[in-house]
């Protein structure tokens, strides 16, 4: 739904070939298709089990990550788009109208971006450390239907200024727009102390925006929440960091 089918089969290829690299930071291994496909069918479970009511909430613990990956092309460790992925998904299948994506990686996720910015029912939120990597995500940069809120921030900022900023991102995103179903794309190489990363949040943060977002979809959206994983890369961090994520889902 997202991809190029041409990329799909090089990606496949690749793969069975016994892996190679597919640019300058995504590597595929032997193992890449069954993981890569197993990750984005597991965000797919997700949205099916969140709309029919049996688990509202959830966290896919999934990897590789998918925010960075675009149409035709793999990208920073990425090799297909689950969070873009779901939210077509979700609209296909389910017949959701309206999504709201959260990305909090420390990165911009301009994958996700490119393959939702056409649908005026998506709306997308970014906070991401800036200048950094991808080089992408500036804040006038609102897609074709100014439904995407970038939000760059410069690394070593107190803790309360990213979390503040990601919540005035949400309150822009959704003024006049009540999503069906809320994605996060759960990075957490945004944790201080992260190598990929500056920024400073800590897990109590992560803990309060997953409250505050759960907050939010109980109003509009019978609690619907679908998160994945995305960056993190302090093992250690991030496993403290998703566990407590899940449990302020209350999945």
């Amino acid at each position: 739904m997202v991809h190029d089918p041409a990329y799909i089969r090089a990606v496949k290829e690749v793969v069975e070939q016994g892996g190679g690299r597919l640019d300058a930071d995504t590597v595929a291994s032997s193992g890449s298709w069954d993981a890569a496909t197993a990750g984005a069918g597991c965000v797919l479970t997700a949205v099916d089990l969140s709309v029919s009511g049996v688990h509202t909430r959830s966290f896919s613990a999934v990897r590789p990550p998918g925010h960075h990956a675009v149409y035709n092309r793999a990208m920073g460790f990425c090799l297909f788009g689950n969070v873009a992925l779901a939210a077509h998904y979700a609209r296909k299948k389910h017949g959701l109208q309206r999504i709201l994506i959260v990305d909090w990686d420390v990165h911009h996720g301009n994958g996700t971006q490119a393959l939702v910015e056409n649908e005026p029912d998506i709306h997308f939120v970014s906070l991401h450390q800036w200048p950094w990597y991808p080089g992408t995500g500036a804040a006038d940069d609102r897609g074709p239907y100014e439904t995407v809120w970038n939000v760059p921030k410069p690394a070593g900022l107190a803790r309360s200024e990213y979390v503040s900023a990601l919540e005035s991102g949400i309150d822009a995103a959704t003024k006049g727009f009540v999503p069906d179903l809320i994605l996060i794309s759960a990075g957490f190489d945004s944790l201080d102390g992260d190598p990929l990363g500056g920024f400073t949040l800590e897990v109590d943060d992560f803990v309060g925006l997953t409250r505050s977002i759960v907050a939010r979809a109980d109003s509009w959206c019978d609690g619907r929440v679908v998160s994945a994983l995305e960056g993190g890369y302090a093992p250690d961090r991030l496993a403290q960091a998703a566990v407590h994520h899940l449990a302020a889902l209350g999945a």
